[in-house]
């Protein structure tokens, strides 16, 4: 699995990339959603700030420890002037992934997506603790 490293200075990183770099046009289509991982005493929380995603369109899994979740949106804005009309249609993908601090129930994991704000609660995995165990020293 290959891990996505998060950058939130990508834009200023490839600023000098664009042709036009004289204006401070960033790259289109790229997004980085903000997450929160906070847990309680039974499950580990997630939250995506992504407006504008569409929940059918978005992949969220858990393998090797890692949460993942990818996804794509589209967002329309519309302005009306004096004497013509201002549409701007943008399509935006995004991938963000983080390690899980504990082991989760993978089959019990749940996501909700309501006002731009996509919840993924994953009940932890109960952890046996040993009790330990005295190990003999044999002699020759």
């Amino acid at each position: 699995m290959a891990l996505v490293p998060w950058k939130p200075l990508f834009d200023m990183d490839n600023f000098f990339d664009d042709e036009d770099w004289l204006l401070p046009v960033f790259p289109k289509g790229q997004m980085v959603p903000a997450l929160d991982l906070y847990d309680n005493d039974k499950e580990i929380i997630a939250e995506v700030a992504a407006p504008g995603i569409d929940p059918n369109k978005t992949e969220i899994s858990i393998e090797n420890g890692y949460l993942r979740v990818k996804g794509e949106g589209e967002e329309q804005k519309e302005e009306k002037k004096k004497n013509y009309w201002h549409k701007e249609i943008s399509h935006r993908a995004f991938e963000r992934v983080v390690k899980l601090p504990q082991p989760v129930e993978e089959n019990k994991v749940e996501a909700t997506y309501d006002k731009g704000v996509l919840k993924i609660v994953m009940p932890k995995k109960e952890v046996v603790q040993s009790k330990g165990k005295k190990i003999q020293i044999k002699t020759k």
